[in-house]
Protein backbone atom coordinates (compact mmCIF):
# COMPACT_ATOMS: atom_id res chain seq x y z
CA UNK A 1 0.00 0.00 0.00
CA UNK A 2 1.37 3.00 -0.87
CA UNK A 3 1.09 6.13 1.45
CA UNK A 4 1.36 8.50 -0.96
CA UNK A 5 -1.65 7.43 -2.94
CA UNK A 6 -3.64 6.67 -0.06
CA UNK A 7 -2.78 10.74 0.91
CA UNK A 8 -3.85 11.87 -2.56
CA UNK A 9 -7.39 9.62 -2.64
CA UNK A 10 -8.08 10.99 0.66
CA UNK A 11 -7.11 14.48 -0.04
CA UNK A 12 -9.31 14.10 -3.21
CA UNK A 13 -12.56 12.59 -1.01
CA UNK A 14 -12.00 15.50 1.50
CA UNK A 15 -12.51 18.23 -1.17
CA UNK A 16 -15.53 16.44 -2.84
CA UNK A 17 -16.92 15.99 0.53
CA UNK A 18 -16.68 19.36 1.28
CA UNK A 19 -18.16 20.52 -1.84
CA UNK A 20 -21.08 18.33 -1.49
CA UNK A 21 -22.25 20.94 1.22
CA UNK A 22 -21.38 18.97 4.61
CA UNK A 23 -20.55 22.37 5.97
CA UNK A 24 -24.05 23.50 5.70
CA UNK A 25 -24.34 21.53 8.51
CA UNK A 26 -22.53 23.46 10.33
CA UNK A 27 -24.71 26.44 9.94
CA UNK A 28 -28.00 24.44 10.61
CA UNK A 29 -25.67 23.24 13.98
CA UNK A 30 -25.22 27.05 14.54
CA UNK A 31 -28.99 27.83 14.25
CA UNK A 32 -30.20 24.87 16.06
CA UNK A 33 -28.13 26.38 19.17
CA UNK A 34 -29.09 29.75 18.87
CA UNK A 35 -32.99 28.16 18.63
CA UNK A 36 -31.72 25.96 21.58
CA UNK A 37 -30.49 29.48 23.66
CA UNK A 38 -33.20 31.66 23.30
CA UNK A 39 -36.36 28.56 24.14
CA UNK A 40 -34.81 26.63 26.55
CA UNK A 41 -34.30 29.22 29.42
CA UNK A 42 -38.02 30.16 28.76
CA UNK A 43 -39.49 26.51 29.11
CA UNK A 44 -36.75 24.82 31.33
CA UNK A 45 -35.85 27.55 34.30
CA UNK A 46 -33.52 26.47 36.78
CA UNK A 47 -32.45 23.40 34.67
CA UNK A 48 -31.80 25.49 31.47
CA UNK A 49 -28.10 25.33 31.80
CA UNK A 50 -27.72 21.38 32.39
CA UNK A 51 -30.37 21.23 29.36
CA UNK A 52 -28.32 23.36 27.24
CA UNK A 53 -25.20 21.35 28.16
CA UNK A 54 -27.00 18.18 26.69
CA UNK A 55 -28.47 19.49 23.75
CA UNK A 56 -24.75 21.08 22.32
CA UNK A 57 -23.01 17.52 22.74
CA UNK A 58 -26.23 15.59 21.66
CA UNK A 59 -26.80 17.73 18.58
CA UNK A 60 -23.02 17.58 17.60
CA UNK A 61 -23.48 13.48 17.95
CA UNK A 62 -26.30 13.35 15.60
CA UNK A 63 -25.41 15.56 13.30
CA UNK A 64 -21.80 13.73 12.50
CA UNK A 65 -23.18 10.55 12.47
CA UNK A 66 -25.91 11.37 10.36
CA UNK A 67 -22.40 12.52 7.90
CA UNK A 68 -20.60 9.97 8.58
CA UNK A 69 -23.32 7.39 7.05
CA UNK A 70 -25.01 9.28 4.22
CA UNK A 71 -21.62 10.35 3.18
CA UNK A 72 -19.75 7.03 3.99
CA UNK A 73 -22.46 4.65 2.08
CA UNK A 74 -22.71 6.34 -1.18
CA UNK A 75 -18.66 7.42 -1.27
CA UNK A 76 -18.11 3.71 -3.28
CA UNK A 77 -22.07 3.78 -4.95
CA UNK A 78 -21.46 7.16 -6.55
CA UNK A 79 -18.05 6.31 -8.17
CA UNK A 80 -19.52 3.17 -9.59
CA UNK A 81 -22.56 5.39 -10.66
CA UNK A 82 -20.30 8.21 -12.48
CA UNK A 83 -17.93 5.42 -13.82
CA UNK A 84 -14.71 7.44 -12.54
CA UNK A 85 -14.25 3.77 -10.53
CA UNK A 86 -13.57 2.50 -13.98
CA UNK A 87 -10.98 4.77 -14.53
CA UNK A 88 -9.24 4.22 -11.06
CA UNK A 89 -9.04 0.90 -10.72
CA UNK A 90 -6.73 -0.15 -14.11
CA UNK A 91 -3.99 2.53 -12.85
CA UNK A 92 -1.58 1.16 -10.24
CA UNK A 93 -4.25 2.04 -7.29
CA UNK A 94 -4.96 -0.92 -5.63
CA UNK A 95 -8.71 -1.50 -3.68
CA UNK A 96 -6.97 -1.10 -0.89
CA UNK A 97 -5.54 2.24 -1.14
CA UNK A 98 -9.16 3.42 -2.02
CA UNK A 99 -11.15 1.96 0.66
CA UNK A 100 -8.23 3.51 3.42
CA UNK A 101 -7.99 6.49 1.17
CA UNK A 102 -12.04 7.04 0.97
CA UNK A 103 -11.81 6.40 4.93
CA UNK A 104 -9.60 8.74 5.75
CA UNK A 105 -10.70 11.52 3.83
CA UNK A 106 -14.02 11.28 4.86
CA UNK A 107 -12.71 10.98 8.81
CA UNK A 108 -10.96 14.22 8.01
CA UNK A 109 -13.92 16.15 7.24
CA UNK A 110 -15.69 14.88 10.55
CA UNK A 111 -12.74 15.91 12.37
CA UNK A 112 -12.71 19.47 10.76
CA UNK A 113 -16.25 19.96 11.39
CA UNK A 114 -16.68 18.68 14.71
CA UNK A 115 -13.83 20.85 15.49
CA UNK A 116 -16.03 24.17 14.18
CA UNK A 117 -19.25 22.84 15.97
CA UNK A 118 -17.28 22.19 19.25
CA UNK A 119 -15.74 25.70 18.99
CA UNK A 120 -19.35 27.08 18.54
CA UNK A 121 -20.76 25.06 21.24
CA UNK A 122 -18.46 26.17 23.81
CA UNK A 123 -18.29 29.91 22.72
CA UNK A 124 -22.01 29.35 22.97
CA UNK A 125 -22.03 28.29 26.46
CA UNK A 126 -19.13 30.60 27.89
CA UNK A 127 -21.29 33.69 25.91
CA UNK A 128 -24.00 32.34 28.02
CA UNK A 129 -22.36 32.28 31.18
CA UNK A 130 -22.79 28.72 31.36
CA UNK A 131 -19.78 26.66 33.68
CA UNK A 132 -18.93 23.85 31.18
CA UNK A 133 -15.90 21.14 32.04
CA UNK A 134 -13.70 22.07 29.44
CA UNK A 135 -11.26 19.11 29.23
CA UNK A 136 -14.06 16.18 29.63
CA UNK A 137 -16.24 17.75 26.88
CA UNK A 138 -12.72 17.64 24.63
CA UNK A 139 -11.84 14.42 25.41
CA UNK A 140 -15.84 12.95 24.74
CA UNK A 141 -15.38 14.76 21.66
CA UNK A 142 -12.21 12.83 20.66
CA UNK A 143 -13.52 9.69 21.80
CA UNK A 144 -16.63 10.63 19.15
CA UNK A 145 -13.95 10.89 16.61
CA UNK A 146 -13.09 7.70 17.33
CA UNK A 147 -16.74 6.37 17.33
CA UNK A 148 -16.94 7.97 13.77
CA UNK A 149 -14.27 6.34 12.63
CA UNK A 150 -15.54 2.79 13.32
CA UNK A 151 -19.10 3.99 11.82
CA UNK A 152 -17.40 5.34 8.04
CA UNK A 153 -15.83 1.92 8.03
CA UNK A 154 -19.52 -0.21 8.65
CA UNK A 155 -20.94 2.35 6.19
CA UNK A 156 -17.64 1.33 3.61
CA UNK A 157 -18.59 -2.18 4.72
CA UNK A 158 -21.88 -2.35 3.49
CA UNK A 159 -21.45 0.72 0.52
CA UNK A 160 -19.20 -1.87 -1.47
CA UNK A 161 -21.69 -4.79 -1.49
CA UNK A 162 -25.40 -3.00 -1.48
CA UNK A 163 -26.96 0.07 -2.14
CA UNK A 164 -26.65 3.62 -0.94
CA UNK A 165 -30.21 3.51 0.71
CA UNK A 166 -30.31 -0.34 2.21
CA UNK A 167 -26.43 0.41 3.13
CA UNK A 168 -27.76 3.62 4.94
CA UNK A 169 -29.93 1.89 6.59
CA UNK A 170 -28.02 -1.26 7.84
CA UNK A 171 -25.36 1.64 9.27
CA UNK A 172 -28.44 2.73 11.09
CA UNK A 173 -29.42 -0.06 12.44
CA UNK A 174 -25.43 -1.12 13.74
CA UNK A 175 -25.27 2.60 15.31
CA UNK A 176 -28.52 1.75 17.30
CA UNK A 177 -27.52 -1.33 18.39
CA UNK A 178 -24.07 -0.73 18.97
CA UNK A 179 -25.34 1.35 21.67
CA UNK A 180 -27.48 -0.97 23.04
CA UNK A 181 -25.83 -4.18 22.79
CA UNK A 182 -25.16 -4.19 26.45
CA UNK A 183 -28.74 -4.07 27.16
CA UNK A 184 -29.60 -6.74 24.68
CA UNK A 185 -27.32 -9.33 26.77
CA UNK A 186 -29.35 -8.12 29.92
CA UNK A 187 -32.55 -8.20 27.37
CA UNK A 188 -31.38 -12.33 26.69
CA UNK A 189 -30.83 -12.78 30.81
CA UNK A 190 -34.27 -11.35 31.91
CA UNK A 191 -35.62 -13.66 29.28
CA UNK A 192 -34.43 -16.34 30.99
CA UNK A 193 -34.71 -18.52 27.71
CA UNK A 194 -31.53 -20.46 26.66
CA UNK A 195 -32.47 -19.93 22.98
CA UNK A 196 -33.06 -16.14 23.24
CA UNK A 197 -30.13 -15.47 25.49
CA UNK A 198 -27.35 -17.15 23.02
CA UNK A 199 -29.05 -14.91 20.48
CA UNK A 200 -28.77 -11.31 22.62
CA UNK A 201 -24.76 -12.72 23.40
CA UNK A 202 -24.38 -13.28 19.82
CA UNK A 203 -25.07 -10.31 18.80
CA UNK A 204 -23.18 -8.46 21.08
CA UNK A 205 -20.30 -9.86 20.39
CA UNK A 206 -20.21 -9.51 16.70
CA UNK A 207 -21.72 -5.69 17.08
CA UNK A 208 -19.51 -3.06 17.81
CA UNK A 209 -20.10 -1.94 21.49
CA UNK A 210 -20.53 1.48 20.87
CA UNK A 211 -21.47 2.65 24.34
CA UNK A 212 -18.05 2.19 25.16
CA UNK A 213 -17.07 5.01 23.30
CA UNK A 214 -20.07 7.22 24.31
CA UNK A 215 -18.69 9.56 26.72
CA UNK A 216 -20.45 12.83 26.24
CA UNK A 217 -23.40 12.16 29.05
CA UNK A 218 -20.88 12.24 31.61
CA UNK A 219 -18.82 14.48 30.10
CA UNK A 220 -21.61 17.59 30.97
CA UNK A 221 -20.78 16.36 34.96
CA UNK A 222 -17.31 16.19 34.32
CA UNK A 223 -16.97 12.59 35.15
CA UNK A 224 -14.93 10.05 33.02
CA UNK A 225 -13.48 6.95 33.33
CA UNK A 226 -10.01 6.47 34.38
CA UNK A 227 -7.31 6.58 32.15
CA UNK A 228 -6.45 2.74 31.98
CA UNK A 229 -10.14 2.08 31.03
CA UNK A 230 -9.93 5.01 28.38
CA UNK A 231 -6.91 3.52 26.73
CA UNK A 232 -8.96 0.40 26.64
CA UNK A 233 -11.69 1.75 24.96
CA UNK A 234 -9.79 3.62 22.61
CA UNK A 235 -7.98 0.70 21.30
CA UNK A 236 -11.06 -1.05 21.23
CA UNK A 237 -12.50 1.51 18.35
CA UNK A 238 -9.45 1.68 16.73
CA UNK A 239 -8.80 -2.10 16.21
CA UNK A 240 -12.78 -2.73 15.65
CA UNK A 241 -12.38 0.06 12.53
CA UNK A 242 -8.83 -1.88 11.53
CA UNK A 243 -10.62 -4.57 11.55
CA UNK A 244 -14.16 -3.29 9.39
CA UNK A 245 -11.48 -1.66 6.88
CA UNK A 246 -10.16 -5.43 6.04
CA UNK A 247 -13.62 -6.68 5.93
CA UNK A 248 -14.52 -3.66 3.16
CA UNK A 249 -11.46 -3.80 1.62
CA UNK A 250 -12.00 -8.16 0.99
CA UNK A 251 -15.51 -7.23 -0.33
CA UNK A 252 -14.31 -5.03 -2.87
CA UNK A 253 -11.90 -7.01 -3.75
CA UNK A 254 -14.03 -9.65 -5.01
CA UNK A 255 -16.06 -7.62 -6.83
CA UNK A 256 -15.66 -7.06 -11.01
CA UNK A 257 -15.27 -4.06 -12.88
Amino acid sequence: MNPIRVFTIAKNSFQEAIRDRILYFIGFFSLLLILAQRIIPEIAAGTHEKILLDFGIGAISILSVVVAIFTGTAMINKEIEKRTLLMLIPKPISKAELIVGKHLGLWAVLVVTIAIMMTIYLGMLSFSGIEYPTNALLIAAVYLLIELALIVAVALVFGVFTSSILATLLSFGVYLMGHFSQDLVELGKLSENPSIERLTTSLYLVLPDLSRLNLKNDAVYGLLPDSGELISHGLYGLLYTTLLLVIAITIFSQKEF
